[in-house]
Formats: C-alpha cells, sequence, structure tokens
C-alpha cells in the first residue's frame, strides 16, 4: 500500500481501459469497436468487453457522464440528468456582454438600416468589420442586400436583435436625440435621430 507522500511508479504505457478514455474524449463522433480494436491493436472482443465495463462502472458511481453505444460506435454523453446544468452552462457562455464596441456598431446599425460597413466606420470614426463579424455570427445583424449605388453590402438587425431587447419592432426603439451632447451642431443631432 502507498501512501500519498510515496512516489507512484507510472507506467510506460496506459492500459486498454485508459488508453479507451483517452480516445473517446477527443472524438467528435462515435468510434466503432473494430475501429478501437485496430487502433489499439487488441482483440474485438477484449476492446468490447472494456467498453462495457466502463459504461457499467461510470453508471455505477453516477459519474456525470454515460458511455454510450449508438449509431454502430462508442462515445461519451452528458448523463441526462445533467443536461440542465449542461445547458445552462452552455447557454450562459453565449450570453457575454457585448463590447462597448460592439454596442456602439449595434446601435448605428439598428437606427441607420441598412447601412454598409463604410457607413458604421464612418460614423464610428474607426474601421467596424470586426466588430460587425462578431454582431452577425451572434446573430443580431444579418445581411440586407447590396446599395444600387455602391453595390456595398447593407446590414439589419433580425429578429433575434428585438427578441433579446424585448421589443416588437423597430419603431419601439427610444428616440436618440435626448440622449446626445448639448453641444452638438443640429444637423448631427437630425441625422442621429433618424
Amino acid at each position: 500500500m502507498t501512501t500519498m507522500d510515496e512516489p507512484v511508479d507510472e507506467p510506460t504505457e496506459p492500459g486498454l481501459r485508459a488508453s479507451i478514455e483517452a480516445i473517446l474524449l477527443v472524438v467528435d463522433e462515435p468510434v466503432a469497436e473494430v475501429t478501437l480494436a485496430q487502433i489499439l491493436e487488441r482483440p474485438r472482443r477484449e476492446v468490447a468487453d472494456a467498453l462495457r465495463a466502463l459504461a457499467a462502472e461510470y453508471t455505477a458511481q453516477g459519474r456525470g457522464f454515460d458511455l454510450r453505444e449508438i449509431a454502430g460506435g462508442w462515445r461519451f454523453y452528458t448523463r441526462e440528468s445533467c443536461a440542465p446544468v449542461v445547458e445552462r452552462f452552455v447557454t450562459d457562455g453565449q450570453q457575454a456582454r457585448l463590447t462597448s464596441a460592439a454596442l456602439e456598431t449595434l446601435a448605428v446599425v439598428a437606427y441607420r438600416q441598412p447601412v454598409s460597413r463604410a457607413r458604421v466606420s464612418a460614423i464610428r470614426g474607426v474601421n467596424s468589420d470586426g466588430v460587425i463579424r462578431t454582431l452577425t455570427l451572434r446573430g443580431l445583424i444579418e445581411e440586407a442586400g447590396q446599395d444600387p449605388e455602391s453595390q456595398a453590402h447593407l446590414y439589419r438587425t433580425t429578429g433575434y436583435f428585438l427578441e433579446r431587447l424585448g421589443l416588437r419592432d423597430l419603431d419601439e426603439l427610444p428616440d436618440l436625440a435626448p440622449y446626445l451632447p448639448d453641444d452638438l451642431p443640429d444637423d448631427i443631432i437630425e441625422e442621429k435621430s433618424t
């Protein structure tokens, strides 16, 4: 029996079960027993027995994951009882706050749509290409055709944008004029309010 202070000799080559676990941790689709057997250079029956033993062990221990045989192969899955926790984790990651640059860009698109990238950049005073890509990937804005004169891509907000802001339509966006500094020229106030 070893104590916590004594070094444990690490095997030079992992055992069958450890090798199976290591492979299954990195796959994105089920792996067939025969494939595992070929990779591990072990008899298929031995690999199949190890897979079933691992699956039973994870279930008996109440782990947060299952090892399941699905679609002709084996793969780790979230245990059904843990699905709500995983869903919350994934959803929270999707709801990360927008940067001030993203909020500025989103406001320009919301109030001036359909609007080109060049127009957004001109209003903000900085290149907005990366921010527009981010907002598009997040589903808050989308392409809205091309400008007939310049052939530039135009952007508009999406239904998801309205949903996230709790608006029925764009008419419910607040008027910007009351929030602008008092020392702006009148033509800028008119442009930003329309």
